[in-house]
């Protein structure tokens, strides 16, 4: 990765930057000696307002020294951002159509990491609708992580929209992905190599 090269890493719905998986990102490139590259932001409930905050802290360093690591609902908001500022994504057990999956959580709720309620509105499903990307123009900007014991997500949506662009699907596995330190390796690889072709 070139010196002045930084990681977006995009978390899912009620997650936050205490994820699992950003934790061992953030120690990976601790122990990397490149902790300062990452980028990790609490994305407010809003779709509108989270992809607001991400493109401000993205334009800071994309197009040429950027890559988006997102999961779950944050692989859906990697996925736009992408497109918009040519960039390479790594999108793990990504939500490619979370109008279907957020519908049932609109309402009053709490995050993972946090007994701090917060309301995901109905306005908000609009608002995903809006950021939703139909197909991809360029699958090489993209690298699937998926897992087939997704209990949340079918992993079969992700192959299919995807299609072209590096995978790599688990076997078994789950959602959040527990195997995670296995492949960090190789998803940091993929920013690396996104950043400096």
């Amino acid at each position: 990765m070139t010196a002045n090269a930084y990681v977006l890493y995009l978390h899912g719905f009620r997650s936050s930057p205490r994820s699992f998986k950003a934790r061992v990102v953030q120690k990976r490139l601790e122990e990397l000696g490149r902790e300062r590259e990452l980028i990790c932001p609490q994305l407010p409930a809003s779709p509108k307002a989270a992809m607001e905050l991400a493109l401000l802290l993205a334009e800071r360093h994309a197009p040429h020294a950027l890559s988006i690591v997102g999961s779950s609902l944050g692989g859906f908001y990697a996925t736009w951002l992408a497109e918009r500022l040519d960039v390479p994504a790594v999108v793990i057990n990504p939500s490619v159509n979370p109008l279907k999956n957020l519908e049932k959580h609109v309402g009053v709720t709490t995050a993972w990491h946090s007994d701090e309620p917060f309301e995901f509105k109905q306005e908000y499903i609009a608002e995903l609708a809006a950021l939703r990307v139909p197909r991809i123009t360029k699958p090489e900007r993209y690298f699937l992580l998926a897992a087939t014991g997704d209990e949340v997500l079918d992993y079969r949506d992700m192959v299919a929209h995807y299609a072209g662009a590096r995978q790599h699907v688990i076997e078994g596995s789950d959602h959040a992905m527990s195997e995670f330190p296995q492949y960090v390796d190789e998803v940091l690889a993929f920013c690396t190599q996104g950043v400096t072709q």
